[in-house]
């Protein structure tokens, strides 16, 4: 299996600003070796690791961990954008790039500043991760319709507001986006979605959601390990994910799509 989104950090280095103390569940150090133990044993042997922190210096100590795959991060606007991404993908495994858009104005991707810096992910087969909320779907579909070349992964679904009556919205703006065939969607970050007291169960019709409009062949389970301690546990999360997936679609959500989408093997 691979587990195509956890993360690194360690506090002060790195460029390393988040998390703050107030999220105490997950205000420390986080190493490969801690991950490798919780997930060996439940049959988890490779990694994709994703960016926290936007900054060139973290992606670099990312892409030296010796994992399968990084999605880092790089100005896309930057007149050098393709030399810095040659300068990434010399250093390390480096399957794409996630600007961190979830706080950002919704027709953020429709800056034209941002096309050169696309069209370079494209010419080099590396995945834009859409780090977003339900108000940049429409805009992120915009953008794809532009750079139809371009592989796109939608992170943690979108993050929608699990149990706050926000389902039907959610399901209509992802829609669009789920008929572009370059497009997939992580299973993945759910469960911190949701509200405290919440049970995890609640996820489920989200989860039968991406399956209906994505196919298993372009939904990627990831962790959001450690963020995800803040509403849940690693063992725990990857079984009920895989209690939600029909077992004929196991292969390729927990391998097979992360495989074609980040590290281009034919599942």
């Amino acid at each position: 299996m691979i587990d195509a989104h956890i993360h690194l950090w360690r506090l002060g280095q790195n460029d390393c600003s988040w998390p703050t103390a107030d999220l105490s569940a997950i205000h420390r150090d986080h190493e490969l070796a801690e991950f490798g133990s919780l997930a060996r044993p439940l049959g988890v042997d490779r990694a994709i690791l994703v960016q926290s922190q936007e900054s060139e210096r973290d992606t670099k100590w990312l892409l030296e961990q010796g994992v399968a795959g990084v999605v880092g991060w790089t100005d896309l606007t930057a007149a050098d954008v393709a030399t810095r991404l040659d300068a990434q993908i010399a250093t390390g495994p480096l399957v794409g790039i996630r600007p961190m858009v979830q706080d950002r104005a919704p027709d953020w991707y429709d800056d034209p500043a941002l096309d050169t810096g696309l069209a370079c992910l494209a010419a080099r087969n590396l995945t834009l991760d859409a780090l977003i909320r339900p108000r940049h779907l429409a805009a992120l579909d915009r953008l794809a319709a532009r750079h139809p070349d371009l592989r796109i992964v939608i992170d943690h679904a979108a993050k929608p507001a699990i149990g706050a009556g926000e389902h039907d919205a959610w399901r209509a703006l992802l829609a669009p986006l789920a008929q572009r065939p370059g497009v997939a969607c992580k299973l993945s970050g759910l469960l911190t979605e949701t509200a405290p007291g919440q049970p995890a169960e609640i996820v489920l019709r989200y989860i039968d959601t991406l399956l209906a409009l994505f196919g298993s062949d372009r939904v990627i389970w990831g962790s959001d390990w450690p963020v995800l301690n803040l509403r849940g546990d690693y063992a725990g999360w990857l079984a009920l994910a895989r209690g939600a997936v029909p077992a004929t679609d196991r292969d390729a959500v927990f391998g097979g799509s992360a495989r074609r989408f980040y590290l281009r093997i034919a599942a």
